[in-house]
């Protein structure tokens, strides 16, 4: 509480606006980013940051639709082989030159550095060849009907080599990408501040000149913040804050659906902390679902809001399955599972919960529910970050944990859910699904590719039950009246080109 004070404390007293700061934008950030090295980090608030540090190869627009960024196009040579034309006159915030060489040198660094989130996500690769300065060639082990998509995220932000090179594991300290801003520094905890390049590229679409991001991780004291001028953005609001900044003449809204989802990961074989009964059985893992009301939960929580949900796939993709629904609670159907895997109740159980406090509150929902069926659910709050690093190296039972989402279904499952996924945290591992995902990612037709999706997620999360899908949320976002040009995009990411404040 003292430590939520100083923040609240810190940040409102950053509140007063000279003439000279007027284009000097202030975000308020849910939680603190993990690291920022593309190819070491995995949170989605990284990934706010990022859209100004680190420009892509390509991105994606308000239609989902792919479109060039750091690339001017591509083709398919054959369906093993995408060359990408480059555009010219791109500079590093260290004035080196971005290049094919660069892309071949961040697109292997992701593919083999230690610890990189990145490998599975283009673990297809083969080959990345230089054709010259401007054109890259990249050679797939298989056809890929998700390839491209992974390039509009963080495996696809093209590094400084000269600087990744020097600073080794250290370069998310100080990094050193292609984007709109450049780094000045970090505080832990308390700010993140870029500034305007003026050699960047697309430098005529970028009006302001600095940009703090302010974690301030509890929703009450970001909106309180919002409202006095403290700052002129905060992010992934929640639903109850709707009708206050609608209410506010000098406040703006916009709430767009999310391409990913809530819910809640089950350690089934990392470490010694899986050994306990959810992590060994299926029908332990299937009696916690069954207690759980998913539509109480919305409306107690979010207002409703959100949609509740059993998969990865949110509706609006055409890869959602639609006849894979949620159960209805169903507490002695649940009591009849432990019983019949042989548990005895109550059964404790521990879930690592992010100290937001509306996660907070899902948890301790979710611990009154659980309870009816035979579960002493014990929860542990954890910093953000703190709570990946401990799931990651398998220091939880259960863990709530979000995903912002990919417009490729690839971009939901595969990492999470495949043997050896590079965010597997629950080690889950079933060869079937292993098969199915590997052709699904490799597959280009779509009508088979949504089959094989259909039928991996039903074994995995209808029969093995490998991991809790809750809802799939909405991104609500508030700003001040005074800030125009933000284009709302599903990705939830903050992109500052075209944005002024007046």
């Amino acid at each position: 509480m003292i430590r939520k004070s100083l923040v609240a404390a810190a940040v409102i007293a950053a509140g007063t606006i000279s003439a000279a700061q007027a284009q000097n934008l202030r975000i308020g950030l849910r939680e603190d980013p993990d690291i920022l090295d593309p190819t070491l980090s995995r949170t989605y608030v990284g990934r706010i940051v990022y859209s100004a540090l680190c420009d892509k190869l390509f991105d994606i627009n308000e239609k989902l639709e792919v479109v060039p960024q750091l690339a001017t196009g591509y083709r398919w040579d054959d369906p093993k082989t995408l060359t990408i034309r480059l555009r010219d006159g791109v500079r590093f915030h260290d004035g080196e030159v971005m290049d094919a060489e660069a892309v071949r040198y961040s697109l292997n660094r992701h593919l083999t550095m230690q610890g990189s989130f990145r490998r599975s996500e283009i673990s297809g690769i083969e080959a990345v060849e230089v054709v010259d300065p401007r054109t890259v060639r990249i050679r797939l082990k298989t056809p890929s009907g998700s390839f491209l998509a992974a390039l509009t995220d963080r495996a696809g932000m093209i590094l400084s080599p000269k600087a990744a090179e020097a600073a080794g594991r250290d370069f998310g300290t100080r990094p050193v990408c292609a984007g709109p801003f450049r780094f000045v520094e970090r505080v832990a905890q308390e700010r993140i501040v870029v500034e305007r390049f003026p050699e960047y590229w697309d430098a005529g679409r970028i009006h302001i000149q600095r940009v703090t991001y302010l974690p301030i991780p509890d929703n009450t004291v970001r909106l309180a913040n919002l409202q006095s001028g403290a700052i002129e953005f905060g992010e992934r609001m929640e639903p109850d804050d709707v009708k206050t900044v609608r209410g506010n003449r000098n406040l703006r809204v916009v709430a767009v659906e999310e391409l990913g989802y809530q819910g809640i990961t089950i350690n089934i074989g990392n470490g010694p902390r899986s050994e306990t009964p959810m992590g060994r059985d299926a029908r332990v893992r299937a009696a916690f679902e069954l207690s759980i009301d998913r539509d109480a939960l919305n409306q107690v929580v979010y207002e409703g809001m959100y949609t509740p949900t059993r998969q990865p796939i949110p509706p609006a993709n055409p890869y959602h399955i639609a006849d894979f629904k949620p159960e209805p609670r169903n507490v002695d159907r649940a009591r009849a599972l432990l019983k019949e895997a042989g548990v005895t109740t109550p059964l404790t159980v521990e879930m690592t919960v992010p100290n937001n406090p509306d996660l907070r509150q899902v948890g301790e929902v979710i611990q009154a529910m659980v309870r009816e069926a035979g579960f002493d659910l014990k929860l542990r709050a954890m910093e953000f970050a703190s709570s990946l690093q401990a799931a990651a190296r398998g220091d939880f039972e259960a863990y709530l944990v979000g995903w912002s989402g990919r417009t490729d279904p690839d971009g939901n499952i595969y990492s999470f859910t495949r043997t050896g996924g590079g965010q597997n945290d629950g080690r889950y591992s079933n060869p079937e699904v292993d098969k199915l995902l590997d052709a699904a990612r490799a597959e280009t037709d779509f009508e088979k590719r949504r089959d094989l999706y259909a039928k991996a997620i039903r074994i995995a999360f209808g029969q093995d039950h490998a991991r809790i899908y809750l809802w799939h949320r909405k991104n609500i976002m508030a700003h001040s009246a005074r800030l125009s040009g933000y284009r709302p995009v599903p990705d939830g990411l903050i992109r500052i080109q075209d944005m002024r404040l007046q």
